[in-house]
C-alpha cells in the first residue's frame, strides 16, 4: 500500500514475470515462461522470458509473498524499485542477490529511455512498488504504456492488494466496488470529488494518509450521507485494525484520537436504493400479478425495488380489491 502522494484515484482516473516456482524439468516456450511453471520439485529455475514483469510484493507481513514473484526476482536481469532501501529488505530476507534501479515519481522522466532500451535488447526487468501491486496509486503507467507500445511482453505477477484485503475485511459489499485511490488533499477539491462520487452505486475504496482521515470522514459524511464503513490500518502487520462504524462515528473517532499509526485504506458502503413510490410499486405489481400468485408477486417487486414486504403487500392487497 502507496504512502499518500495526493495522487487522483486510479480507478477514477488512471493514474514480472514467473519464474518457475517448481516442476518437472522441462524446456519452457515464451507463453509457459510468461505463466510460471505447474509442476513441483524443480531444482533447476528455467530462465525468464524478455520482457517487463510486474511483481506484487507483501504490504506489511513478508510471508505473502508468492512463490512465483520470488522466482521473477531471482531471475530478472534487474529490479526497478519505488524506493531501492525498502525492497532491499525484501531481497535480503529471501537471500536474492539482485541488482536494483530506482524507478519513481522524481525520475521516472530521466530514466524511463534507458530501461526502454534495455527492454528493447531483450533484458528481463522487474518492477516492484514498496508494497502491493505496482502502479496503483504508484509508479510505473507511463513504462508500462512505453513498452506495449514498443511491443515488449508485459506480464503481470499477482498477489498482495491493499485495496482488496481491506474491502474483504470491511464487511461491505464486495461484489461490485470502485477504487478511487487518494482524494485531494485540499478540502474544496476533495469535496468537489465526493460529489461526483456520491450517485455511484457501489462500494468505495480509497487511500489516504493519518492526518488527512478526519477530515476526509467528515468530509464524506457530510456528502455521501449516513452511509456504513471501515477503516483499515496496518493490514497483515502485528496491529492490525479493522474499525467500522458509520461515516460519522469514524469521523468523531478519529478527531478525538487524533491521527492513526501506519498505512490506511478506508472503505465506504454503497448509497441505500431510494424508496419507491406507491405508484411505482403498483405498476411492478401490477405486471407481476397478471401472472404470478399473490405471494410470488410480493416477494419478487420487494426484492427488486428493496421495498419493505409489508409496504408491497398492502399494496397488493388494494390493487387486488380494486379490481
Amino acid at each position: 500500500m502507496p504512502r499518500a502522494k495526493g495522487a487522483a484515484g486510479a480507478a477514477a482516473r488512471g493514474g514480472a514475470e514467473h519464474g518457475t516456482e517448481s516442476g518437472t524439468a522441462s524446456a519452457h516456450s515464451l507463453g509457459n515462461a510468461a505463466r510460471g511453471a505447474e509442476g513441483i520439485g524443480e531444482t533447476e529455475p528455467s530462465k525468464l522470458a524478455p520482457g517487463l514483469y510486474l511483481v506484487a510484493t507483501p504490504i506489511g507481513n513478508l510471508a505473502d509473498i508468492t512463490l512465483r514473484a520470488l522466482a521473477v526476482l531471482r531471475g530478472a536481469d534487474a529490479v526497478l524499485c519505488e524506493d531501492t532501501r525498502v525492497t532491499a529488505k525484501l531481497l535480503q530476507r529471501y537471500g536474492i542477490a539482485a541488482a536494483t534501479q530506482a524507478y519513481h515519481d522524481h525520475n521516472a522522466e530521466r530514466v524511463r529511455p534507458e530501461i526502454l532500451a534495455r527492454l528493447r535488447a531483450g533484458a528481463t526487468l522487474a518492477l516492484v512498488s514498496d508494497a502491493g501491486m505496482p502502479l496503483v496509486s504508484d509508479p510505473g503507467y507511463k513504462l508500462v504504456r512505453a513498452a506495449l507500445a514498443d511491443s515488449v511482453a508485459v506480464t503481470v505477477v499477482p498477489g498482495p492488494s491493499a485495496v482488496l484485503t481491506a474491502l474483504l475485511g470491511s464487511g461491505l459489499p464486495p461484489d461490485r466496488f470502485l477504487f478511487a485511490g487518494f482524494l485531494p488533499p485540499k478540502a474544496a477539491a476533495r469535496r468537489h470529488e465526493l460529489d461526483e462520487l456520491k450517485g455511484v452505486m457501489t462500494t468505495l475504496v480509497f487511500f489516504e494518509s493519518a492526518p488527512r482521515l478526519a477530515a476526509s470522514l467528515a468530509d464524506m459524511a457530510d456528502i455521501l450521507g449516513p452511509r456504513p464503513a471501515a477503516v483499515a490500518r496496518e493490514l497483515t502487520k502485528l496491529h492490525e485494525e479493522v474499525r467500522r462504524g458509520s461515516l460519522a462515528e469514524l469521523a468523531a473517532h478519529y478527531r478525538a484520537a487524533g491521527p492513526p499509526k501506519g498505512e490506511l485504506v478506508m472503505v465506504v458502503g454503497p448509497p441505500a436504493p431510494a424508496a419507491a413510490s406507491d405508484a411505482e410499486l403498483d405498476r411492478a405489481l401490477g405486471a407481476a400479478l397478471a401472472h404470478k400468485s399473490l405471494r410470488a408477486a410480493v416477494e419478487d417487486v420487494a426484492a427488486a425495488t428493496g421495498a419493505r414486504r409489508r409496504q408491497v403487500y398492502a399494496r397488493a392487497l388494494a390493487l387486488k380489491g380494486g379490481r
